[in-house]
């Protein structure tokens, strides 16, 4: 009489333990998996696209264009004594890396609803595929950048040597937020309506179009420092163009990023099991 062999079931339970109880080993064991998620989203955003890549280039410039003319031209914004367009240029870097994110990411568990629903796999992989979704765009626009810099004459300093620590920084504070919106989405879908808005209105909130130094000392610097933008951009602005150092208002942001991140590593890890049933 022939037996068959008993059918093996293996039970994933949720993450438990210390630093946040996040599986980095799992984590890494997905890493193929994180690569070509990353690289599906990039290859969707600019399928039958007729300019392709060139909008990682168009958009930036068209923009750059536009806060020129109208901050710029008409009303006038200090730029720190560097020419506007820079000045500008420079801060649409880390805020199209920071607002692409928050757009991709805010939506990508909901989108990715069926492949939840029927593989395990660290879910912390869709997120971080969203964010890093975004850097091809980034290192183009970066290229744009120095090509700028060279037509106005604007020499980088020594500062430029922090630039890879402060694009973490900017991808860590997508992912931070990011990883708050993607969870909530999967519980509130009005959370979907919301980004858009919450993108425009964030935008206007961060020194982009205009210098952080406008914002006076005090008591209002350190409240504006908790917009994590903030930080960010004052921190590229001084990498790359040579302006005002980073004082405190950098400090509180650089805080705020890590508690963001923190949080929402925490709230996701507590929200990861019900993904598969709410989704």
């Amino acid at each position: 009489m022939e037996y068959e062999s008993p059918i093996q079931v293996e039970v994933y339970e949720p993450p438990r333990g210390w630093f946040l109880g996040v599986r980095w080993r799992e984590l890494w064991e997905y890493r193929e998996l994180l690569y070509f998620l990353t690289l599906r989203d990039i290859q969707v955003r600019y399928k039958q696209a007729a300019l392709g890549v060139a909008w990682a280039v168009i958009q930036p410039l068209l923009t750059m264009v536009i806060f020129s003319v109208v901050f710029g031209r008409l009303a006038k914004l200090p730029s720190d004594g560097i020419p506007y367009p820079v000045f500008s240029f420079v801060a649409l870097l880390p805020w199209q890396l920071f607002s692409g994110a928050l757009s991709r990411a805010g939506s990508s568990l909901v989108n990715n609803s069926q492949l939840i629903t029927k593989i395990y796999f660290p879910r912390l992989v869709i997120p971080l595929s969203a964010v890093a979704a975004g850097l091809l765009d980034f290192v183009i626009s970066l290229l744009v950048l120095f090509g700028l810099m060279i037509f106005y004459g604007i020499k980088p300093t020594w500062a430029i040597l922090w630039l890879p620590l402060l694009i973490l920084l900017a991808l860590m504070t997508a992912l931070a937020v990011g990883l708050w919106l993607s969870a909530l989405n999967v519980q509130y879908r009005d959370v979907q309506h919301i980004i858009p808005f919450l993108i425009q209105a964030w935008m206007y909130a961060s020194p982009v179009a205009y210098s952080s130094t406008l914002v006076p000392s005090g008591i209002w610097r350190v409240l504006y420092g908790l917009n994590p933008l903030a930080g960010v951009i004052q921190g590229f602005r001084w990498a790359l163009l040579g302006s005002a150092p980073p004082d405190g208002l950098f400090l509180v942001s650089v805080g705020v990023v890590l508690i963001l991140l923190v949080t929402g590593l925490l709230y996701f890890q507590h929200m990861e099991s019900s993904f598969a049933d709410v989704v």
